[in-house]
């Protein structure tokens, strides 16, 4: 049974639990609650206030998400109240010291990250904003100073924006939740950067990805689990197209969910793999739900219930239940709700994904499916001065006041600067604007011919807040227009075919049939000349003209007899 009670001002659920004692202390802010200007400022602060702890023993640890920061600790009583009690001491006095040490850390923990197959749904759905940033790095993370630090500190990690849960016999004695006062923060309002829905985009991959929003509810997750069962069935043990066929439930929100589903599929098989699952998913559209489907899952979950309640598992989900304003529900009443779902809700809620969905179609095209291409490029450009590119001669860079364009095959990219969520500025004049809807411009002065004079005037209408100064690049990480080469004996040439080799050598023949003519008759002229001393100009002139022809007659045999041998 849970309880609920108030510690330091700080709201508190407490349940019994069999195993060992654990505890943890939520905050509302995640990745969405930043701008792409300061990607990575949260976890900075996770990072930087668990540094006091770095030398315990007993095992703890501290997790950024999309809407939540928390920190989780198990062992005894008294090692969670001081786990507990040296975070809140440490988020009250953050060790700035410590702070270019983490963002170096940061920045080799990400880099160790391997990419998932859904990372860039979010931005396709919302862009740079919001709940895009899962898709984004933590590209901020050089622009952070202390004075951004203690503001994100103020407004997001204080006892009303905080709930605590503790498994175990009770709060503990010494436990000291030394916040500071403010005010509980509101799971931010989700963009959106798709004009229509259901959409799809193409993925250079052999995975196929699907996501919807639907409502937070019983139902809904009910349906997650229905809808992988039938994928297994259909992809993976009837038609033997998928390995992997999944789907999975993620609340957000106070009343928002998503559900996605992942299928992998051989090289040769993405378009039987896609037109299985528009099938499943139709199926469940029109009521074509197997009862013996949801009975199962409903079962599954039913237990996963019961032994999370003893456990003391239920508390951290509860905990964020809270701080998203839902009640707090017990095990039965969960129960309760998930055993009301059937195979009509299933449906409903089908229908409604259904409206809702974004494909990551693997290297295919989904339109035949009902799906609308995502947007991938610009309505317009922004008027200004444009710049011919060095590489491309179609493509066209405009520099304006409101904002920067580039045009390549009459597809549009612009991003404005009053709708930028990031400029990332290296030292070799390299400027890329990220727009809200997340299109990107890259600017690479060595591509275009006159940027570089360019760049002050376009660095002094560029907002301050958004810019983010990258380290300098190595040179041979900045691009070079590519100028095509001048042939070169020593490059590699084609070898002849056989045709063309007996071309070549009739060629040669005749060629030096023609040089031997001209040659015989300057030697006639230069003889007729002693005989004929009153028409010398005239045997010079034949003479001259001969040697000339049989010179270049004498280049051709050359060439073609180089072309022979020289392979």
């Amino acid at each position: 049974m849970i309880e609920q009670r108030d510690v330091d001002g700080v709201p508190a659920l407490l349940a019994p639990a069999t195993g060992p004692a654990h505890a943890g202390l939520a905050f509302r802010v995640g990745f969405a609650d930043e701008p792409l200007h300061r990607r990575g400022i949260t976890h900075l602060v996770e990072h930087l206030a668990l540094h006091s702890t770095g030398v315990a023993d007993y095992h703890y640890n501290g997790a950024t998400g999309v809407e939540y920061t928390f920190f989780h600790m198990q062992g005894s009583e008294d090692d969670l109240a001081a786990f507990l009690t040296g975070v809140c001491a440490s988020l009250r006095d953050l060790p700035m010291q410590r702070l270019a040490v983490e963002k170096d850390l940061l920045q080799a923990e990400a880099n160790g990250r391997n990419q998932g197959a859904a990372d860039n749904m979010s931005l396709w759905r919302h862009g740079a904003r919001d709940y895009g940033m899962p898709s984004y790095p933590e590209w901020g993370l050089p622009a952070i100073t202390e004075d951004d630090l203690r503001a994100w500190v103020a407004r997001y990690f204080t006892r009303e924006n905080a709930v605590l849960w503790l498994a175990g016999e009770g709060v503990p004695a010494g436990l000291r939740l030394d916040l500071p006062s403010g005010s509980r923060q509101p799971a931010p309002v989700p963009s959106s950067a798709l004009p229509v829905t259901p959409a799809y985009f193409p993925a250079n991959s052999t995975i196929l990805v699907w996501d919807a929003e639907v409502p937070r509810a019983a139902r809904s997750s009910v349906f997650a689990g229905v809808l992988e069962r039938a994928m297994r069935r259909e992809l993976r043990q009837e038609a033997g197209l998928s390995y992997t066929a999944q789907a999975n439930y993620e609340p957000l929100g106070a009343d928002r969910a998503l559900v996605t589903a992942v299928a992998d599929s051989l090289p040769d098989k993405q378009g039987a793999v896609l037109g299985g699952f528009v099938d499943v998913l139709a199926a469940l559209r029109a009521g074509r739900v197997d009862e013996t489907d949801v009975t199962a899952v409903v079962k599954q979950r039913a237990e996963a219930l019961h032994h999370a309640e003893e456990q003391g598992a239920r508390l951290p989900g509860q905990a964020l239940n809270l701080l998203a304003g839902r009640p707090v529900q017990s095990a039965a009443e969960a129960i309760e709700e998930m055993r009301a779902v059937g195979a009509a809700e299933v449906a409903e809620v089908a229908a409604a994904a259904s409206a809702t969905g974004l494909l990551m179609a693997p290297r295919t095209r989904a339109s035949w499916a009902g799906f609308t291409a995502a947007p991938s490029c610009s309505e317009d450009v922004v008027q200004g001065t444009s710049y011919a590119s060095l590489e491309g001669p179609g493509d066209t860079l405009i520099i304006g006041p409101e904002g920067v364009s580039i045009v390549r095959e009459n597809e549009p990219a612009t991003v404005r600067f009053g709708a930028c969520a990031i400029v990332r500025a290296w030292p070799d004049g390299a400027r890329y604007f990220i727009g809200h809807d997340g299109i990107v411009v890259a600017i690479e002065p060595t591509l275009w011919a006159g940027v570089p004079a360019a760049l002050p005037w376009l660095d002094s209408h560029i907002p301050a807040a958004i810019r983010v100064d990258q380290p300098p690049r190595d040179p041979a990480q900045i691009p070079q227009p590519e100028i095509p080469a001048w042939p070169s004996r020593k490059q590699p040439q084609a070898p002849l075919t056989p045709q063309s080799r007996a071309l070549s050598i009739v060629g040669a023949v005749a060629l030096l049939l023609v040089t031997l003519f001209f040659a015989g008759v300057a030697l006639l002229a230069a003889v007729l000349i002693a005989d004929h001393p009153s028409v010398l100009v005239g045997y010079v002139l034949i003479i001259g003209f001969s040697l000339a022809m049989a010179a270049a007659s004498g280049f051709g045999v050359h060439r073609l007899l180089s072309r022979l041998y020289r392979r």
